[in-house]
């Protein structure tokens, strides 16, 4: 359920492109030293984005890793939001592979099973270093399953759990005011990642059977929107975005307010607009060429 979130880097200039970069191999890092070499298999650009909006300063340490080992990359310094968004990110991938083993029966949950071997040293560090967000995640995450078992036509209740979950990484925050601007940021970014996974996964969900509430409220024709749909599900994304602009306006982001702006005012409409569009994947595929 994670990869959506990234900002315009087309429309960046060189420096936020390198703190952006920079965030992204400091998670990466900050994942192979705090989790091993397998739990670094898992860093996506929505956790990356989570580090840059828990901590305000960007220093950066240029560093070789195994993906580029001859020439240095920008990557973060250490810090207690990369961290912390390091734990969140293990626990939210350990669960998020226990979702897919109780989706997809016997054959279709090996991968998932597989990949839980790998990561389940890690998850019970995190859960050692985080055990109120893992209750928090496992709570919620359960209460979404009734829904799913239920087959609720009404998205935003199952959005509303996703939303709440993201809401728990803002817990550590120190500034009651920062938090509540954070907590109601993160909660719209919540809600906005859980409705355009399931825009984008409809065909594969109508396909294999799957719970998915958007083709349960809204037209589409095998998996594809109507333009009425496509409408009123881009207003529904929208309203979601314009709610973490206006709590991104009442807090100082720091040295990453550039790109977390790039983000939330470019790069979310970009990849909303793809996902109802049917070309993110296509556009994926182009980027990693």
């Amino acid at each position: 359920m994670f990869g959506y979130v990234r900002p315009a880097l087309d429309k960046l200039d060189g420096e936020n492109r390198e703190k952006f970069q920079a965030a992204y191999c400091g998670l990466c890092h900050t994942l192979g030293r705090r989790y091993g070499l397998p739990a670094r298999l898992f860093l996506n650009y929505d956790l990356a984005f989570l580090a840059m909006l828990l901590g305000k300063t960007c220093c950066q340490s240029p560093k070789h890793c195994v993906v580029h080992p001859i020439r240095k990359r920008p990557c973060a310094c250490r810090s207690a939001a990369l961290d912390a968004a390091a734990d969140y990110s293990v626990i939210l991938v350990w669960w998020q592979l226990q979702d897919g083993i109780a989706d997809h029966g016997f054959w279709g949950g090996l991968k998932y099973r597989a990949a839980s071997l790998l990561l389940r040293r890690a998850y019970r560090r995190a859960r050692g270093n985080r055990p109120e967000f893992d209750g928090d995640t496992q709570a919620l995450l359960a209460r979404l399953s009734e829904l799913e078992r239920e087959n609720c036509p009404i998205p935003d209740q199952p959005a509303d759990c996703f939303a709440r979950l993201l809401v728990r990484t803002a817990q550590g925050e120190s500034d009651p005011e920062r938090r509540r601007v954070l907590e109601h940021l993160l909660y719209h970014l919540g809600r906005w990642i859980y409705l355009v996974d399931a825009a984008d996964d409809i065909k594969k969900d109508l396909r294999r059977g799957n719970y998915n509430p958007l083709a349960l409220r809204f037209p589409h024709r095998d998996g594809v929107w109507t333009e009425e749909s496509r409408l009123r599900l881009g207003q529904t994304l929208d309203q979601s975005i314009r709610q973490m602009a206006s709590a991104f306006e009442l807090a100082d982001f720091g040295d990453y307010s550039d790109v977390i702006r790039s983000v939330v005012y470019e790069g979310l409409y970009l990849v909303g607009a793809a996902v109802l569009d049917g070309t993110f994947r296509q556009r994926e595929k182009r980027e990693k060429r």
